[in-house]
């Protein structure tokens, strides 16, 4: 047991970082920048399982907020009011996600790895837009409208993300079993 939960806080941090370098390997896009923190996050939740893929991924955000500049346009308290930090909440919630829908059985197939993977997609957009909105209309005082947003925070950023679905799904199916008999 003991065994089992050092490899886990271990395979933990190395997610948590990771993330991080996934956060400086960017495309620019307009206004979210398109990065791989997407690709680790889900492959926390894929590989750690609900529990310790989010953990990661919390910790990341924790280290994030106290000031290191981990996040792909720096780091401090000051981040969460950022229009893109909803992006990075929904990281943590879709790592759970993914990790619960794809840890149900011992050896998850192709399909259990993709609903996993797409709805971890669907939860980081819904926060990351959400969040963009509510920031952008009622703080930041420069209102965005439905369809702006709809292109700018979906539609030129998703394709990218749904290459990464595509890439997760099939590490995922190749590294759980060796996961396992660590």
């Amino acid at each position: 047991m003991r065994i089992k939960k050092t490899r886990n806080l271990i395979l933990c941090a190395l997610f948590t970082a990771l993330i991080t370098v996934g956060a400086f390997i960017k495309i620019p896009v307009p206004v979210v920048p398109f990065t791989l923190q997407f690709l680790f996050t889900m492959l926390a939740g894929l590989l750690l399982g609900r529990k310790w893929g989010a953990l990661s991924v919390c910790l990341y955000i924790f280290i994030g907020l106290i000031g290191l500049p981990v996040f792909a346009e720096g780091g401090g308290i000051s981040y969460v009011l950022k229009p893109s930090f909803g992006y990075i909440i929904g990281f943590a919630v879709a790592a759970y996600v993914t990790g619960a829908i794809a840890n149900k059985v011992a050896k998850p197939s192709y399909r259990r790895l993709f609903a996993a993977v797409f709805t971890g997609l669907g939860i980081v957009y819904l926060f990351g837009m959400m969040y963009y909105y509510l920031l952008s209309n009622f703080y930041l005082g420069s209102p965005i409208g439905l369809w702006p947003l709809f292109l700018y925070c979906f539609i030129l950023a998703v394709p990218g993300d749904i290459c990464l679905c595509i890439l997760g799904a099939i590490l995922g199916k190749r590294l759980i079993p060796i996961l396992k008999t660590l």
